[in-house]
C-alpha cells in the first residue's frame, strides 16, 4: 500500500521557518508544496535559498492552493489567531506556532471551527514530542521519584534587541514567547490547570513583560514555580520534584538529557538525544494524525493548548497587559 504524501504549505518566512523546512526535508511522507509571505521579495528569496519551486506573495494565494493539505503558520504572535483562521476556513489542515493565539477566546474560536470543518489542528509546542520528554513521561508513569510536589522550570535568554519580544502589537512579552513553555511543561506533568495563580512582573518601556515570575497552585498542594525573562539570561533547566527524589531537564523545551537524583542513590543521567533539529518529531505526528483522519493529536491536545492559553491570561490580567489585537 503506498502511503499517501502530506503536502505542506508555510506561512511566514522567519528564522523558525527556516528551521522548519531543514526538518521537513528529514521527514517520510511529505513535501513542500509552498510558502507564503506578505513582505515584498521575502518568500522568492526562502524559495531560492530552499528550492522551493511554489512562493506566493500573500497568504490568501496559498491556501488557495488545492495541492496544499496542511499549513504550518510561522508569523509573529499577533498573527496567529487570523493565519490559522484563514487556512481553516479553506479546508487547510493547521500546525500554528506557540503562543497559539493570543488569548483563550481566540483559542475556543479555531478550535470550534476545526471541530466543524473535520480539520487537524495542532499547537506546535515541540518540546513535547522529543523522544527525551517521551521517555520522561514514561519514567513518571513509573512512579520512580514517588508523587510529584513541585515543578521548577525557567527560561530566560537576554535578547532586549529582537522586536517580536519588545513589541505590545506582535504580542511580545516573555510570558507568551518563552514563559509558555515553563507553563506547558508543568501542565503536562500534573494534567490540570493550576487553581490558584500568583504572579510578578517588570513591564519595560514598549509595556511588555520582559521578566516575569509565578506560582502555579494545584489541587493536593501542588506547586510549579516558573520564571521568564528576555532581558536576561536564566538556565533553561526544568527540575520535577518527588517524595523519593526528583528529576531534572537539562534544556527542557528542545531536551537531550535528564538527570535523576533518587534518595539515597548517586545521581544517574540519561542521555537521549535527538535527530536533525528537533522540529521532525512535531512534523512526524501531525503527519501520522492526519494519515488517520484524526483531528488532534494525543500527546499535545487541543484541550491542554486552551487550558495553557487560560493559566496565561489569567497571568496577564494580573499584570493589566492587553494587547492591541485582543
Amino acid at each position: 500500500m503506498v502511503e499517501k504524501i502530506i503536502n505542506w504549505g508555510i506561512i511566514g518566512c522567519g528564522k523558525i521557518a527556516q528551521k522548519f523546512v531543514i526538518a521537513l526535508e528529514t521527514c517520510k511522507n511529505t513535501s513542500l508544496g509552498g510558502i507564503a509571505s506578505q513582505t515584498k521579495g521575502k518568500a522568492r528569496q526562502f524559495s531560492k535559498k530552499f528550492n522551493v519551486r511554489t512562493y506566493y506573495e500573500d497568504y490568501q494565494s496559498l491556501v488557495n492552493d488545492p495541492n496544499i493539505d496542511v499549513v504550518y503558520i510561522a508569523t509573529t504572535n499577533n498573527s496567529h489567531y487570523e493565519n490559522a483562521l484563514l487556512c481553516l476556513n479553506h479546508n487547510k489542515h493547521v500546525l500554528c506556532e506557540k503562543p497559539f493565539t493570543l488569548n483563550a477566546s481566540q483559542t475556543e474560536n479555531l478550535i470550534k471551527v476545526s471541530k466543524k470543518n473535520n480539520l487537524f489542528l495542532m499547537e506546535a509546542m515541540w518540546t513535547r514530542f522529543f523522544p527525551c520528554i517521551i521517555k520522561l513521561n514514561t519514567i513518571l508513569e513509573e512512579n520512580i521519584i514517588g508523587e510529584i510536589y513541585h515543578i521548577k522550570a525557567d527560561f530566560g535568554i537576554n535578547a532586549k534587541g529582537i522586536e517580536r519580544l519588545t513589541n505590545l502589537h506582535l504580542g511580545g512579552g516573555a510570558l507568551l514567547d518563552l514563559g509558555i513553555y515553563s507553563i506547558s511543561f508543568s501542565q503536562m506533568i500534573y494534567r490540570c490547570s493550576p487553581l490558584r495563580i500568583k504572579s510578578s512582573s517588570y513591564l519595560g518601556e514598549t509595556k511588555v513583560d520582559e521578566f516575569s515570575h509565578y506560582l502555579l497552585e494545584y489541587k493536593n498542594n501542588k506547586t510549579a514555580m516558573c520564571s521568564s525573562s528576555f532581558i536576561f539570561n536564566i538556565p533553561h533547566s526544568a527540575f520535577i520534584y518527588g517524595k523519593k527524589g526528583y528529576i531534572e531537564i537539562l534544556d527542557f523545551f528542545h531536551p537531550s538529557e535528564m538527570i535523576i537524583k533518587l534518595d539515597n542513590e548517586d545521581k544517574r543521567i540519561i542521555e537521549i538525544p535527538y535527530k536533525s533539529n528537533g522540529y521532525n518529531y512535531e512534523i512526524n505526528e501531525v503527519v501520522e494524525c492526519i494519515s488517520k483522519g484524526k483531528e488532534e493529536s494525543e500527546i499535545m491536545p487541543l484541550n491542554d493548548t486552551l487550558d495553557i492559553m487560560k493559566t496565561m491570561d489569567i497571568i496577564r490580567s494580573q499584570w493589566n497587559l492587553k494587547y492591541p489585537d485582543e
